[in-house]
């Protein structure tokens, strides 16, 4: 399922129940809400806030029923697995944050464009992954340039800056930015 079809009917379940979710999403599922990427995504990753026990409760019983109608969601749809970006990321962030859903009990926002491009080059530069979310972001020379600092200071291993140098180095080819 797409994710504004998952969110849509996530609303209503919430609606039924009393229950209201706001939050920070990222990752694939905000990139879909954005208009960025049109595949489906796993999941729905929330960097801010927490979640409740409550809510928890809430997603894994909507998964079990979407599930019963035949369709793929894991119980772990809804999570706060990037919760540790929050510290990590620029001052100022959340003053930049935009939003991408809302609906009667769920209202989402998603980071600014210059901490999504953060979080996404730092996933492809951490785990060699989100190359083609990247790709679709299409982050300029000048974006690039100016994340570099911010990624080569994410990680204490002495060989993490000039691996962050050679994966934007290759970002930068693959999107023909002339180098």
């Amino acid at each position: 399922m797409k994710p504004a079809d998952i969110l849509m009917q996530f609303d209503t379940y919430l609606t039924g129940r009393g229950l209201r979710l706001e939050g920070i999403a990222i990752g694939g599922a905000a990139l879909a809400l954005l208009g960025i990427i049109t595949r489906e995504t796993r999941d729905c990753d929330l960097l801010d806030p927490e979640l409740s026990p409550q809510m928890t409760e809430a997603a894994i019983a909507f998964a079990r029923e979407v599930r019963a109608r035949g369709e793929l969601l894991r119980d772990d749809w809804l999570n706060n697995g990037p919760r540790s970006l929050a510290r990590l990321l620029p001052e100022g962030w959340r003053s930049r944050i935009q939003p991408i859903f809302q609906g009667k009990s769920i209202h989402l926002w998603c980071l600014g464009r210059p901490e999504f491009l953060l979080s996404k080059l730092f996933a492809l530069c951490d785990r060699g992954m989100d190359l083609g979310d990247c790709l679709a972001l299409a982050p300029s020379p000048e974006e690039l340039t100016q994340a570099q600092p911010w990624l080569e200071a994410q990680d204490l291993n002495p060989e993490w800056p000039s691996h962050v140098r050679a994966t934007l180095l290759d970002l930068a080819r693959r999107l023909h930015h002339g180098l």
